[in-house]
């Protein structure tokens, strides 16, 4: 078994028998899917929380209060821990730097930077000949107009920083458009940090993501290309393997994840989102965004993989051999429970409409988060494999549905 050649303390592991401390930075659902597969492989969990009551507080212990930008809780958490990782990617290199000198941080900061920061995204993988949209920098709006004139109308801007589930990404359809007052706004936010990203408008076919994970030591392993659906810019819906999906194209782009792992030196989960479109009569791809940590598009493997995403994540951050991606069955679908629009159709009780589903179809995986019921808000998600496809989408469809009281039996 490999070491953490990366960790500066020589010292054994904290825990009793030599078992690591895992901390993780950021208590949301991913931190809280953690900890089964940390307790299987005897290891100790720790997470620097947002809040006494956030998601993964809720089932990991110890469980300290602290801010991602705050410099003295992040290196105060980071001493009691043998490796750090993350729920999310809002971690400021500061932090990030001042952690790795008492700790191991994976992915390190050098490789993180360009899952939080767009622009330095495209930038390298422009560098290492990664397809993607075509793109530019811009700071006012006459730039947007002059790298319109070349890619045509729409055109798509995002705030380098902050954005998730289709939060910081505007599209602009022409000069005339009412979404420039929102621009505007964003130049006006952005104008002591740099500029903002603009990028073609991508008439896709459908949305396409590889799901890889390395270790340290260089070993990697990917499950297979999934099939993303998009509602309002959050993740829907997912499908494994993608459906139709050319087996050239699909080694394609698993090439291309793991050659983005290698090439950003990452450490843990990286989750490849992608374009799927038609070029010259063949299908092709062109990478949209990326995610250094347990990602949506890979929390079917909990359920339909020898060994799931965050199982593999822990592995990769501890430098242990990672497990089999293998898939259990010929067909997983998963279906993200989000919060109603509309407040009468809101469960009272989350937890009766969860057993309901278990009473209904027992073959059903539902995993909730703890959470508080909001509008569009990811409150967990259902699980179904088998061997058929349209009967496996549509159990994990209806379960979803009446979780979040889209329907009523």
């Amino acid at each position: 078994m490999s070491t953490l050649g990366s960790r500066p303390d020589p010292a054994p592991y904290a825990r009793p028998g030599g078992f690591p401390v895992v901390g993780v930075v950021g208590g949301g659902q991913l931190a809280r899917m953690m900890q089964p597969p940390a307790i299987a492989l005897g290891l100790r969990l720790r997470v620097l929380a947002e809040g006494p009551d956030v998601s993964a507080a809720q089932v990991i212990t110890p469980a300290p209060i602290g801010a991602a930008d705050d410099l003295e809780a992040l290196v105060a958490f980071a001493s009691e821990c043998d490796a750090v990782t993350f729920d999310h990617e809002h971690v400021p290199t500061a932090g990030l730097r001042a952690m790795a000198e008492v700790t191991s941080v994976q992915p390190g900061a050098d490789a993180l930077v360009h899952a939080q920061d767009k622009i330095v995204m495209r930038e390298k993988l422009t560098e290492l000949g990664v397809p993607c949209p075509r793109w530019a920098r811009v700071g006012d709006r006459a730039q947007i107009e002059e790298f319109a004139a070349q890619v045509g109308w729409p055109v798509v801007l995002k705030t380098p920083r902050g954005g998730y589930d289709g939060k910081g990404v505007l599209v602009l359809d022409s000069p005339e458009d009412p979404a420039w007052t929102t621009a505007d706004g964003w130049f006006a936010d952005w104008a002591e940090r740099g500029p903002l990203l603009a990028e073609e408008h991508v008439p896709f076919t459908r949305e396409l993501a590889a799901l890889v994970v390395r270790s340290p030591s260089g070993q990697a392993a990917a499950w297979p290309v999934v099939e993303t659906v998009q509602r309002d810019g959050v993740c829907h819906e997912v499908t494994a393997p993608a459906p139709d999906l050319d087996d050239e194209l699909a080694a394609r782009l698993t090439g291309i994840a793991l050659s983005i792992a290698g090439g950003l030196g990452v450490t843990g989960v990286l989750a490849v989102e992608v374009f799927e479109v038609v070029r010259d009569g063949r299908p092709t791809v062109l990478v949209n965004e990326l995610a250094m940590r347990p990602h949506n598009s890979g929390h079917w493997t909990i359920d339909g993989s020898q060994t799931s995403q965050f199982e593999n994540h822990l592995r990769a951050v501890l430098d242990l051999p990672l497990g089999s991606t293998a898939a259990r069955d010929p067909w997983t679908v998963m279906v993200n429970v989000l919060g109603p629009r509309e407040i009468e159709s809101r469960h009272e009780d989350l937890y009766r409409s969860y057993l309901h589903v278990m009473a209904h179809d027992p073959g059903v995986k539902v995993h909730l988060y703890g959470k508080e019921q909001r509008a569009g808000r990811k409150l967990g998600h259902v699980t179904v494999h088998g061997d058929d496809l349209d009967t496996v989408r549509a159990r994990a469809r209806h379960a979803a549905a009446f979780i979040a009281g889209e329907i009523d039996e």
